[in-house]
């Protein structure tokens, strides 16, 4: 089972979504309870003012706090169902109320709301085994015209290791070939490198100049 910080890891509460999800105000944040197992158990969720989230389990008969979900060596069907349960409400909390906020360089910032804006199109979370990986598609035919994503620098061919956020973009082949220099423009990351490139969100190429190809890459998947 994950643990609450790793589910909740690159999520950004969005607190308008609380009170319809069924959040409590309190003076220290917000609380949300529901039964476990037909109400044999309640489960309550808090998230602070500070941002930290918390859950705990009450056995309804005892009154006592039951821990066993969380013991990763405790096994049987009972424990199962319970931590089942239990997962279950983090994931519906994780989906309704909070939003992904995987991207952290203020020029991807930048870019999510000119697309959101200009396209009215939002970023999409295809891969679950890759949730740092996501791709704006044109409406009309569905096809992909830029995705964003958070790796290494070295795997650009950069001798850096630090993390940094890129796009990809379709381009002509003409313009990659006169572009891609591996310090600016690089080729096409895990796309065909003949129709795309990939673009750096860290200020080594005015944003300016990555709304225009966002643009273009837009026109160029339309056939």
């Amino acid at each position: 089972m994950k643990d609450i910080d790793h589910l909740f890891k690159n999520r950004k509460l969005n607190p308008a979504r609380l009170a319809p999800f069924g959040f409590v105000p309190t003076g220290s944040g917000h609380t949300y309870s529901t039964d476990l197992l037909d109400g044999q158990f309640e489960m309550t969720v808090t998230i602070a003012r500070d941002g930290k989230i918390s859950a705990e389990v009450l056995d309804n008969a005892s009154r006592e706090p039951y821990v066993l979900h969380r013991v990763s060596d405790a096994t049987g069907a009972f424990v199962g169902k319970v931590r089942e349960e239990y997962q279950g409400v983090l994931d519906r909390i994780v989906e309704a109320c909070f939003e992904r906020d995987v991207f952290k360089s203020e020029y991807a910032k930048q870019v999510i709301r000119y697309v959101r804006e200009t396209y009215q199109d939002e970023l999409q979370f295809l891969w679950q085994k890759f949730p740092e990986n996501a791709i704006f598609r044109r409406k009309d035919n569905a096809k992909w015209y830029a995705a964003l994503l958070v790796l290494q620098k070295k795997k650009l061919g950069l001798d850096e290791d630090a993390t940094i956020d890129i796009i990809d973009l379709r381009a002509a082949p003409e313009d990659i070939e006169a572009l891609v220099d591996g310090e600016k423009y690089f080729p096409g990351f895990h796309m065909n490198k003949k129709h795309w490139l990939t673009i750096c969100l860290d200020g080594s190429v005015p944003i300016e100049e990555i709304l225009r190809r966002i643009d273009e890459s837009f026109v160029l998947a339309r056939g």
